[in-house]
Parts: C-alpha cells; structure tokens; sequence
C-alpha cells in the first residue's frame, strides 16, 4: 500500500514539476524512433558565455550530440529544428561543417528564424524546409567593440565572410553573385545592409529547398533513411 502512495506522490511531483517548467502535465516519448532531434535556438554561444537570461545554444553542447547521433548505430537521421537571430561566427561554422559532414540523412526546418550564422545553419543539411512564416536576414559580418584600424584587420573580417559565403553556396542552390547582392542591398534592414527573406522568397532565391512544416520535414526524412 505504501509503495502504491510513493508512486502516485512521485508521479503527482513530476506533473508539478512538469507544469511549473514545459506548461504541461506529461511530456510525449519518442519510443525507439529512428531521428534524432538537434534544436538550434536563440543566440549561438561560442566563446564568450552569455549573460543568463539570453535564450541560446552553446556548441560545447551541439559537438558531442552531432559526434553521438553520426556514431550510434540506431540513429538514422536528423532533424535539425531552427529559431535563431545567428550568433558567434566561428562556433556556428563549425556547427554547420559537422552537420554537413555526418554519413547519414539530414533534414532542417526553420520555423521561426534563420538570421546571420543561421543561413549556413540551415542549408548545412542535405534537404531543408522553411514554415511560410519564417524568416532569413542575410547580411555581412556584423562587427561590435573595438576593430584595429589597420588593413590586416580588414583582411581578416574579408576572408571570414568568403568562408560564410562559399559554404552557403557550395550547400546550396544559390550563386555566389545573388548571395553577396542579397547582403549588400541598403533598403530593407534600418540602419544596415542586407535583405530579409520570408518564406517562399527563400525557396525563390536558392538558399532553402521547400516551404513546409514539421509533416513535411519528417515525411522527407524518413523517405532518406528508407
């Protein structure tokens, strides 16, 4: 009788705790599936930590899961779910290079946004998706704090923004040319260069393969592992 109490004031607990955290009472179970989900929200955390209350995604913690899902026989695709306003431009590179380089099939959605680092973030996969509401800000290297003045500097900042914009290419279905005109256009960001896509625009320019949602991204997934 006291064991049946336990249970159920364990069970009531993790409701509580549940509620208090996610808003729900239970939290669904992925029971033996095939796909591995790698959410990528907020601000990308490299090597500078965060203040506490920036929502963000720190790549100490997406290396290993990348290294698990490539190494784990029972893994046999990705899911890589997106909603970020881009961040450190090294860690989000290297993200995206270990993305593109697992042996096994890989799908992005971006669902709310794919701003800056998150452009390469979502063409990383081998197929991507975009909801018809999200949106893609492309635009150059942004810089913040104090920037050395001499021409070493801006060769560095030069070849950063080549290596972006190669990988973006080479991963998908838009030209180098496009690409750089969509960072340097002047009218659509305040204050900035650079362009917003919405959407289709995204398909229509090359840089996403289709509009869609979770169905469809999961649907094309499980045709690749098949």
């Amino acid at each position: 009788m006291s064991d049946k109490i336990n249970n159920e004031t364990q069970k009531n607990n993790s409701q509580l705790q549940n509620i208090k955290e996610l808003g729900v009472t239970n939290i669904p179970q992925q029971r033996n599936s095939p796909i591995q989900i790698l959410p990528i929200i907020g601000q990308i955390e490299g090597h500078v930590v965060l203040p506490s209350e920036t929502k963000s995604t720190k790549y100490e913690h997406v290396i290993p899961n990348l290294i698990a899902v490539e190494s784990d026989s029972s893994v046999k695709g990705l899911l890589v779910v997106l909603n970020t306003v881009g961040g450190d431009v090294e860690a989000g590179l290297a993200i995206s290079e270990m993305i593109r380089s697992l042996s096994k099939p890989t799908v992005s959605l971006v669902i709310g946004g794919g701003h800056s680092i998150g452009v390469p973030l979502a063409t990383a996969s081998d197929y991507s998706f975009i909801s018809p509401t999200a949106t893609m800000i492309v635009h150059p290297i942004r810089m913040t704090g104090m920037v050395i003045g001499v021409p070493k500097t801006f060769e560095y900042f030069s070849k950063m923004q080549d290596r972006i914009n190669e990988f973006i290419v080479r991963t998908s279905n838009i030209t180098e040319k496009k690409l750089i005109e969509l960072m340097l256009q002047t009218d659509e960001l305040l204050n900035d260069t650079g362009t917003i896509l919405i959407g289709k625009q995204a398909v229509q320019q090359g840089l996403i393969d289709e509009v869609g949602g979770i169905s469809e991204a999961l649907k094309k997934l499980n045709d690749m592992i098949k």
